[in-house]
């Protein structure tokens, strides 16, 4: 299904009935990825899931956007539907729009239940090593950016670039890379207590992108949850450990 918010053509889907389901995915994903949780779910619910700007089908925003501009767009994409409680379950990214979400004022809807799959939203703290780093590359690329040596050699702030950034960063377009850069550096660890709805945390014990002391400190913050931790899975759990997740799922939102 398509739909057009402000300027954005939104790819969606929206099947099954019941109690709603909001599915809001991780970056670099779309909702192609999540076709399992759908179908395990829309036996009993209906489920709605979107292409966020950026990703899938659902075309770019029109400026690097930061998470409360996928928040604003999210929101207007739950009104839209006429939605005035539902679930939701997200994974990864999805997770730090879920918490600045969550953490509006007088929200014209209600959330029920969250469910947080290998959920992003603690910023990892540096070692030494990855601070000297970092300040090492920041000063390279002022020297490199200077007006001589980009005439000398146009090409290596990107080089730099290319080296030290991730998969994620190094397949995005400059659109979807300077709003990676504004994402990842936020940290919503203040604003996990805000969660006032039952929630779901759901891990792999190997993932190295969200790691699951990052669950357990979500565990703490939000006073009415629980882990479920999944043996030898990693960031995408859901799809390692697909009975085990969906089952998960199946009990708690009923």
């Amino acid at each position: 299904m398509v739909k057009k918010i402000d300027s954005i053509t939104v790819n969606y889907i929206d099947e099954g009935t019941g109690d709603v389901i909001l599915i809001l995915h991780g970056w670099g994903a779309d909702i192609t990825l999540y076709a399992g949780i759908i179908q395990a779910l829309t036996g009993n619910h209906r489920v709605i899931a979107l292409d966020m700007p950026g990703f899938g089908k659902t075309t770019e925003p029109p400026e690097p956007w930061c998470v409360d501009d996928y928040v604003d767009f999210v929101m207007k994409f739950i009104e839209s539907l006429n939605l005035v409680k539902f679930s939701v379950v997200v994974h990864s990214f999805g997770g730090r729009v879920f918490f600045k979400m969550n953490a509006r004022q007088n929200l014209p809807f209600t959330i029920a239940k969250a469910v947080l799959i290998d959920s992003a939203g603690i910023l990892p703290k540096k070692s030494f090593r990855q601070k000297v780093r970092l300040r090492c590359y920041k000063i390279g690329r002022a020297i490199m950016s200077t007006k001589v040596l980009h005439f000398l050699y146009p090409d290596a702030v990107d080089d730099m670039r290319r080296k030290r950034g991730s998969a994620d960063y190094n397949n995005a377009t400059p659109t979807m890379r300077a709003t990676l850069v504004k994402v990842v550096n936020e940290d919503l660890e203040p604003l996990m207590h805000l969660v006032k709805c039952p929630a779901l945390l759901i891990w792999g014990d190997q993932d190295t992108a969200t790691p699951l002391s990052d669950a357990k400190r979500m565990e703490e913050l939000i006073p009415d949850s629980g882990l479920v931790v999944c043996e030898g899975a990693g960031h995408f759990s859901f799809a390692e450990q697909a009975p085990k997740v969906h089952g998960a799922l199946k009990s708690f939102l009923g």
